[in-house]
Order: C-alpha cells, then structure tokens, then sequence
C-alpha cells in the first residue's frame, strides 16, 4: 500500500478538510510496518539512511561459511552497549555448529534460516525480529541486531551496559525506623523491589510504551479485589492519551489523571519509597512508574493521605497519633497564620489581649508598610530563600537558607521594613510548611497561603472565613479518579476514621480485609445464585 492509495482513502471521506486529510494519513501510514530484506545490502543502506548524523551507532561486517564468502552484519549503539567483550555473531554461531555435520565454516545461509525459523534463538536474551522498525527501537534499547544476507529476519540481543544507580538509602522521605531503601532510574528493578513485598499473583503489573520520540515504558499495577473496579476503569480510560505522547517522568502522567489541572492541590501522591507504595497497593491504590524516573505515582491521592507519614504505621500508636495531631495544626498555620495576623492587627485589634497588642504597636512603630504588605515582602524573601537552598549544591545549600534567613531577618527588623513579630510568624509558617510530610503538598500551601492573605487583607475576619469556606468547598467539590478528595470525612465513612486523626493499633487495621471489593463481589454473586 503506497500513499497515493492512502490519500485516496481518506479524501473519499471528506473533501472539504485538507489538512485532516494528510494528517491522518500519515498517521495511518506510521503504523505500516517495515519488512526486513533479504538482501543485506538493502538493509544495510535503509538503517545507514534511519541513522544519518548518529555517530554512536556502529556497524560491524561478520562473514562466515566456506571461504568466509557469506555476510553478516551486527549494528549497536557504543553509548548504550558499552561492554563489548561478548563476540554475538559466534553465539549464533555456536546455536548452529551441535546440530550441523561438519565445522562452522560449513554453515551456509540456508542452515541459518532453517535452523533459526524451526526452532528461534536458544539464547535467552535473544529473540528474532522480522520489522525493520522493530530493530531500530531494540537498537536504541541497548540491543545488538544481527543481520544475515538471504533472510529477511534477525536476531536481537539484549545488551544494554549502562551504569545505574544502585538502591541507597531514601533522601527525600527519611524516616527514623523502618526501611531505608529508595526505588531507583531502573524500571525492571523498581518493580522488583515492589514485588518483593506482595508475592500474591494478585498484584497485576500492565506494561506499554510510550508515542513521540521517547518510547518511555511505562507501568501501572494494582492488586486485584482490593482495586476498586470503577476506580481502575477510569484510570485506564485516562492513561490511555499516554501511549501517543512524550513521557518522561511520572509528571507527564499525573495531569492526565487529574480531575482539575488548575487547582493548586495535589491529587496524586508521589513516593520513593517501595514499602509505601507496596502499602498504597494493599490499600487499593493505583500505582504508576515510568522507565528512567525514580518517582512512583499514587493515584488516587485523597487530602488526609497527604498528611500521612510511612513511619506512622512503624512507631507506637500513642506517639503517631500525636504527631498526626500536629501535621493537622501544621497545615492550619502555613495556610492560615499570616491571614489571622493581618486580619487582626488591620481590622481588628480589640480581638488581641491588651498586653499583646500593646507588644505589637510597640514592635510596628515606625515600620512604613501596612501589615499586608510586610507580611507579603518577608514571605517572598523567605520562598527565595527557600529555593535558594533546593537549587545550590547541597553542601552549600542548607548553609545559605540559615544564614539567608538569620541576616535577612535581622537586617530586616535593623532597617525598619519588618516588625519582629512578622519575622516570628513568618518563620513559624515556614517551619510549620516543613513539617508536612508531602512536597507536592507543601508546594500547594505556598499558593493557597498567598490567596487567603489577599482576601483578608481587603475584608478582615470576614474575609479569612470566606477564605476558609472557599477552600473547604474547592476540596468538597474535588474528586481523584472520581473518588471524594475528603475521604473518609465527606462523605463520612465512620469505619475508615481510625486512621485519620488517630492511628488506631495496627491490629485492628491489619484484621480488616483489604480485598474488600472482591469480598463485595463474591456476596453478590452468592445471592444471585
């Protein structure tokens, strides 16, 4: 089928849209595939076409049988294949010399083609491709193709030599008892470390690549029973865009999980974390890896997960119960403590006992800024000072943000711009930010806090009850793959709250059947029979 035929296909359809016309023919026309020759030559200059101006990709002549008059040929690429100690063409050799007469330079291309098409590569990383296109993507994997004249098929060895990072302890999820282990760039082994932990056959693992020009893999598994059908069902329907678009990180993916792109809450949870995830699983998550990238995606991601460490479940009940307690407060103070401070010193102060208040127009006397904009111009130098320390080097880094944030301060309070009861809240909203346990989370405050600061600068109390309302409703109104962003408080689900404001003891938690909906299920099917 050639492209005139294509074209004539499509322009019987419609007529009048020109440009959707060669759009989807050429779509059509990407999706024929490309035999290999039989002739080596022409596959030879089809491949030398495919990879024109690619200097890392090596082509090495083999030749064989009487008088070494038959050809071969292996192609790889030296960035991807940096270990090429193993001679290739002499294991396809040595799969044909114990079931030949004679010795291998008897070998003929006929022996190759029939051994080859009766019984296929005995090697185990080894397997026979007939798409030219297809040797090109295992080329650009790390393997090393082997072409043979007078077959119209080759063999495809899967050598890829990268150095990779090994598992190390995690860095951005630190926890003081419990696991210590970070998943990895390796998508194979991410799974493996996954796997480890649920040897059920229940844990159901999909593959499938990514379109555009990185033919990033990418996964997604879940438990069956303990998924919720509808929930899986709509996470297929929106992942499926993926396979037609560039993907190289788990972020590409999770906008398209997402129910508002534009809302500044997370609605997806992100881990390094295997024994995390391997929870996330049992709980019914969905979790999503992508090749290349150490991150794995939860989805969905409910509000009150946010404010959930893994070490809550590796500590004593009493002790995580509080610490909870205290993420609770934490948020509230990152939101909402510079908006109470500027409502109240602004609109009104009679709130404020005397004592305090009098502290207060002590410490503002002179300062030539409204309460609003101190607070605005001390917080845009702390989230400088913020990404200062996440962007420099990190033995230099941590050593900026503390003696950023002391001279800032200090210079601050000594210039009169600042009071020293904005430096305090200030950097008790900075310190109360840090205590969450998510940084998707913590980047999500910083835009919320800045939004209920406007609204109560304008209207005071009121405006900061109208602040809080908005974003109750925002999170009422929000759903992650359809599930209720507030889960389990709205709706209520009176079973699930032991283990949201308190960390009930995991007996009682572990008794309970995680496979809930299989459970379901199976009842169903008991009373229809």
């Amino acid at each position: 089928m050639n492209i005139t035929k294509f074209f004539k296909k499509h322009r019987m359809k419609s007529s009048s849209s020109p440009n959707i016309i060669q759009d989807a023919a050429m779509q059509e026309l990407l999706k024929v595939h490309e035999a290999i020759s039989s002739s080596l030559s022409v596959n030879r200059k089809r491949l030398e076409q495919i990879f024109a101006n690619c200097k890392d990709i090596i082509f090495i002549p083999w030749y064989y049988g009487p008088n070494l008059q038959y050809e071969a040929m292996g192609i790889y690429c030296i960035t991807l294949v940096k270990d090429k100690k193993e001679n290739y063409f002499k294991t396809v050799m040595q799969d044909l010399v114990p079931h030949q007469i004679g010795m291998a330079t008897d070998i003929k291309p006929g022996d190759v083609i029939n051994f080859f098409e009766s019984h296929g590569a005995s090697v185990e990383t080894a397997h026979t491709i007939g798409d030219l296109n297809r040797s090109v993507e295992d080329i650009l994997e790390g393997n090393v193709v082997v072409f043979f004249d007078h077959w119209d098929k080759a063999l495809s060895f899967r050598a890829i030599t990268l150095q990779e990072r090994q598992v190390t302890e995690n860095l951005i999820e630190p926890v003081v008892r419990g696991p210590h282990e970070s998943t990895v760039e390796n998508l194979s082994q991410n799974i493996g470390l996954i796997r480890i932990r649920l040897k059920t056959p229940d844990f159901k693992l999909e593959l499938f690549k990514a379109g555009g020009k990185s033919h990033s893999e990418v996964a997604y598994a879940y438990i069956e029973g303990a998924v919720n059908p509808e929930t899986l069902a709509e996470f297929q329907e929106r992942i499926t865009p993926a396979k037609e678009m560039e993907v190289l990180e788990t972020s590409y993916i999770e906008e398209l999980l997402e129910e508002s792109v534009y809302s500044p809450l997370p609605q997806s949870r992100v881990t390094e974390r295997p024994d995390v995830a391997a929870a996330a699983l049992l709980d019914g998550k969905i979790i999503v890896m992508v090749s290349g990238s150490p991150s794995i995606l939860i989805c969905p991601g409910l509000f009150l997960e946010f404010l959930m460490s893994p070490e809550d479940y590796y500590q004593r009940t009493v002790f995580s119960s509080f610490i909870r307690w205290l993420r609770f407060i934490a948020f509230f103070l990152t939101v909402f403590l510079p908006s109470i401070y500027i409502a109240l010193t602004t609109f009104d102060p009679e709130l404020i006992p005397t004592v305090l208040l009098l502290a207060v127009l002590n410490t503002r006397e002179g300062i030539p800024f409204p309460a609003f904009i101190e607070a605005l111009i001390m917080v845009f130098f702390f989230e400088i000072l913020v990404e200062a320390g996440v962007r420099l080097p990190r033995p230099v880094g941590s050593a900026v943000s503390i003696v950023g944030a002391l001279v800032i301060g200090e210079a601050s309070i000594n210039a009169g711009i600042a009071s020293p009861i904005m430096v305090v809240v200030v950097a008790l909203t900075g310190i109360a930010k840090f205590s969450l346990p998510q940084y998707s989370l913590q980047t999500a405050v910083r835009v919320l806090r800045i939004l209920v600061m406007c609204i109560s600068a304008f209207l005071g109390g009121f405006g900061l009850m109208i602040g809080i309302l908005l974003l109750l409703l925002h999170m009422m109104s929000l759903r992650s793959l359809g599930q209720p962003y507030l889960a389990s408080l709205g709706p209520l689900r009176p079973r699930q709250l032991r283990d949201v404001f308190i960390r009930a003891p995991l007996i009682s938690q572990l008794r309970s059947p995680r496979n809930r909906h299989k459970h379901n299920r199976l009842t169903d099917n008991r009373k229809e029979g």
